[in-house]
């Protein structure tokens, strides 16, 4: 009688020297589900939609005349109910009356104010036109130019004034007008690059945290549009274009504008591959990998910014690099290295 306890054993007619072996098993498969899309940087993407949009011409003339007739309502209510206290009691109503006149005093103090900061991105904007054409012409009279308006533009700022006198000392010796602008960029606003870099890092490291960490619905859309709201008007205060609410969303549209039209809000494993190595950005986590994409992009956002806040247009050796800022700002946040 058998053993029920013993183990089957099976005979194989294939020879043993033609058996499969493990080098022969098939490699594993990889369980990475590829049928979904990738991180795309979906809030930067709708952040740059919302800032570049352009109301229509109804939607303008709709907001206009709800605004007047607003502001002539108001003005009429504020106006009946001034001397209607001023008939019933003297002294309240003077002190009503006093409130409206500097409420009415702050806000063209305001105007004023959005209309200079207005004036501040032209003169920057004109800046950097004349030092186009300068260089276009290869002329060194307008490059001198260029030069004395820089230095009229920065006159009022401490922080400029080592650059500044570095640069009058040292442009008499100079006959060329790209070397002339180059001298500029030198000894000028190098160190303006340097804070408007740290500030476009810092925002970049922001939306990337945001995205990655809030799972909140719209909560990274918010977190983008704000920080690049902010980064953008902080790189035009550090070149000198204090912008106020109007002129920094109108330099904010401009910018969106110009990334949307030529299609750089899109990023790919190209960019990201410094800070992660090839191919392991589709082995993140989805949120994680939308973090790191919104991150790139901002830094994309951030060196368009310097670019048309700069009142002198970058050359080619002083021109920021989107890969060198994302690699600094970024690898704090997501290490490459495996856990």
């Amino acid at each position: 009688m058998s053993d029920k306890k013993r183990p089957v054993l099976i005979e194989l007619d294939t020879p043993e020297d033609v058996r499969p072996g493990p080098a022969d098993a098939p490699p594993v498969p990889d369980l990475g589900d590829h049928s979904e899309p990738g991180p795309d940087g979906r809030a930067m993407a709708t952040a740059a939609t919302l800032a570049s949009r352009k109301p229509s011409r109804l939607a303008r003339w709709f907001w206009s005349l709800l605004g007047a007739i607003l502001a002539t309502v108001i003005s009429i209510a504020a106006w009946n109910f001034a001397t209607s206290l001023l008939a019933a009691n003297p002294i309240l109503g003077w002190v009503v009356t006093a409130l409206f006149g500097l409420f009415i005093l702050v806000t063209l103090l305001i105007a004023i104010k959005e209309m200079s900061a207005f004036a501040r991105l032209a003169r920057l904007d004109r800046l950097q036109r004349a030092a186009d054409h300068a260089l276009a012409e290869n002329s060194l009279e307008a490059a001198r130019d260029v030069a004395t308006r820089l230095d009229s533009l920065y006159s009022a700022r401490d922080d400029t004034r080592w650059g500044r006198d570095r640069l009058k000392e040292r442009q008499g010796d100079v006959f060329d007008a790209e070397a002339l602008l180059g001298l500029a960029e030198r000894e000028l606003l190098a160190p303006l690059d340097k804070r408007a870099t740290a500030e476009v890092q810092a925002a970049a490291r922001q939306v990337a945290a945001v995205t990655a960490l809030v799972p909140l619905a719209f909560a990274d859309v918010f977190a983008a549009l704000s920080a690049n709201l902010r980064m953008i008007r902080k790189i035009a205060e550090i070149y000198g274009g204090r912008s106020g609410t109007l002129g920094a969303w109108r330099l904010t549209r401009a910018v969106f504008s110009h990334l949307v039209a030529t299609g750089a809000v899109a990023v790919g494993d190209d960019m990201i591959e410094p800070i992660l190595g090839g191919g392991l950005l589709a082995r993140l986590s989805r949120r994680f990998g939308e973090g790191l994409v919104n991150g790139a992009l901002t830094a994309r956002v951030g060196v368009a910014a310097m670019e048309v806040c700069r009142p002198l247009p970058f050359s080619a050796d002083r021109r920021p690099s989107v890969r060198r800022i994302v690699t600094t700002s970024l690898t704090d946040l997501f290490d490459k290295s495996p856990r």
